[in-house]
């Protein structure tokens, strides 16, 4: 109904946050007297050497490059990455006791035979440096490179000979990344040449317009056939036309000569920005794919050689940046539990999809304009290396992500229909049936109901007759149009319920949830606290639910009693209130006084 959240954009928001104040480093459990080999100090390296630290490993990294960082630092621009923020979120890792050893590069400053040797796992992340080549005469020119080692370069401020005219070929955030780059370096005329039409490029839209606005040239619709040269170095590009036909298997339509048309480029410089591979030459003990990339059980990185482990771009070739962090993550789970002997896979997370929403299940929400960060003008962008955005303010975040309309289940992780689902594996898309959307009156103050999350376990209405003795929940009807309702089939507010919850404690799927005193109630593992209900002198025990500095949820201590009235279950809004006084302190001033007591007074009214 509307545009996306801003995701990526809120990231950037609190990451700088947390830049700013010293970076967060986690707690590190104690030494397990362990060592894992890292080769590789990319995005899935880093990411891996992260979460093994906290397990108590003994993590060292070894980096081919100068600088840790990999594509995020070589692959990705300054003016979109700056290496100053990079540099800050590596430095937590030495602050986690990670060794980083730069300038070294497996199969020739370390081997893996060593590696095996000296430490109980290793880790093999080295990414997809090699460009993919055109496979055209004249590509072993001079003037002609890939489109990694072009970024490479200019990252290290390394000597690039540039000429007036830079042709690069291809469609993809690379491939914009690397003209966008030759603008900033100096290059007169910046040509993209790409063999399907503007609609068909795998570039994010906002690239393509940037990199328009900074005077990047496009030409869809051709295919480098020859690279002219004088015999020693490239002067020119010999290009086909194409036309587009039928959908191939990525779903785009198929690009197809036009014979006897051809169109020549003049060139001083030509970057090839259509693909990158895995260096073989690097991992010649293990196994590989038909595409060069290394070869890997799915389910847990397992190479071919017992106790080396492979993920990031090694192993499913280019992908974007969070994909290999992910990878880093999931093959440092099963890594940890490799060293304490334990066989673990890693299992897809099981999300369930609603595929029958339409304008109408939205017709109650306000549509809003989505917060951008602000760009600098194009003239001032393409002169320097400098960032060209700012982060949102906490104005624009606030507002921001007030604009997510929390489609995920509030109760996700305390469901054992998920739980269930994910430990079994099974596949909820296999079998489908008509399904119930009921519009439920959630008047109530503390509970919300959602009937079509109902499996009719009957938990709940037995619960409130037989362990609370009242009847407010009661099943209505038989077969597909069963429903547990309020008695009379009322508004549960005006039933006879007592607001004591034990309803909502019951409840395996989310069917009834708590109505949390937070501005935005969802989906959030909370951490618990064992403490006493201070609404009155019973001194019942409860156990708050909470994250950083809020409370979503007061519990009754099951052990003792397992019931707090509705004040005790539900009453949590004073704690998170920004009224709330934290500090003692005195108020000589009578009128400041008797302000004060007014606003607790009518705080605890509404309360």
């Amino acid at each position: 109904m509307d545009k996306p959240i801003a995701i990526a954009d809120l990231k950037r928001y609190i990451g700088e946050i947390d830049v700013k104040n010293g970076t967060y480093v986690p707690e590190i459990k104690p030494s397990t007297g362990k060592k894992v080999a890292i080769i590789g100090g990319g995005p899935a390296g880093i990411s891996c050497a992260y979460f093994l630290s906290m397990e108590g490993h003994k993590v060292v990294i070894y980096e081919a490059q100068p600088h840790p960082g990999g594509m995020l630092r070589y692959g990705i621009p300054q003016y979109r990455l700056p290496k100053d923020l990079l540099d800050a979120e590596i430095n937590t890792l030495t602050k986690m006791g990670v060794e980083i050893v730069c300038n070294t590069k497996l199969g020739e400053d370390i081997t893996l035979p060593y590696l095996k040797k000296n430490y109980d796992a290793v880790f093999i992340a080295i990414g997809a440096w090699a460009s993919t080549p055109l496979n055209c005469p004249g590509e072993e020119l001079d003037g002609v490179m890939g489109g990694i080692e072009f970024l490479r370069k200019a990252t290290l401020s390394e000597p690039i000979y540039l000429g007036e005219n830079v042709v690069v070929i291809g469609g993809g955030n690379t491939a914009m990344d690397v003209a966008r780059t030759a603008v900033r370096l100096g290059a007169k005329s910046v040509k993209v040449l790409y063999r399907r039409t503007k609609e068909e490029m795998p570039a994010e839209e906002i690239e393509v317009k940037e990199a328009q606005e900074e005077g990047v040239e496009f030409t869809f619709l051709v295919a480098p056939i020859e690279i002219v040269g004088d015999g020693k170095r490239a002067k020119a590009i010999k290009c086909q036309r194409m036309m587009l036909g039928e959908p191939d298997k990525s779903g785009r339509r198929k690009p197809i000569p036009i014979e006897g048309e051809v169109v020549t480029f003049e060139a001083d410089l030509i970057i090839s920005a259509i693909g990158q591979k895995v260096n073989p030459e690097c991992v010649k003990e293990l196994e590989t794919t038909k595409w060069g990339t290394i070869s890997v059980n799915p389910n847990n990185f397992k190479t071919s050689i017992e106790g080396v482990f492979a993920g990031g771009e090694a192993v499913t070739g280019p992908k974007i940046a969070i994909e290999a962090i992910a990878q880093g993550k999931n093959a440092a789970y099963v890594i940890d539990n490799y060293l304490k002997g334990e066989d673990v896979s890693v299992a897809n997370p099981c999300f369930i999809v609603q595929d029958d929403l339409t304008q109408e299940d939205f017709i109650k929400y306000d549509k809003e304009e989505r917060q951008e960060q602000y760009v600098l003008p194009s003239s001032e962008r393409r002169l320097s290396f400098r960032p060209i955005s700012k982060a949102l303010t906490e104005e624009q975040a606030i507002k921001e992500a007030s604009r997510c309309l929390e489609c995920g289940c509030h109760d996700y992780f305390e469901c054992k229909l998920v739980n269930y689902l994910q430990k079994y594996n099974i596949k909820t898309d296999r079998i489908k049936g008509e399904k119930h959307k009921r519009d439920i009156n959630d008047a109530h103050p503390f509970i919300l109901r959602n009937a079509d999350k109902c499996i009719l376990c009957g938990l709940c209405y037995r619960t409130c007759e037989e362990v609370m003795g009242i009847t407010a929940l009661g099943l209505k009807g038989r077969g597909f149009n069963s429903e547990v309702v309020p008695e009379f089939n009322l508004p549960l507010n005006q039933s006879s319920c007592i607001s004591c919850g034990q309803c909502v404690d019951v409840c395996p799927t989310g069917a009834l949830i708590d109505k949390a005193s937070v501005k935005k109630q969802v989906p959030v593992e909370l951490d618990e606290t064992t403490s006493i209900c201070s609404f009155c002198g019973a001194g019942c025990e409860v156990v708050y639910q909470s994250k950083g500095d809020l409370v979503f949820k007061a519990l009754p201590n099951k052990q003792k009693s397992g019931i707090l009235c509705a004040r005790g279950r539900f009453g949590t809004e004073h704690i998170n209130s920004d009224l709330r006084i934290k500090t003692s302190y005195i108020v000589y001033d009578d009128i400041k006084m008797k302000f004060l007591l007014m606003n607790l007074y009518h705080f605890y009214q509404r309360n």
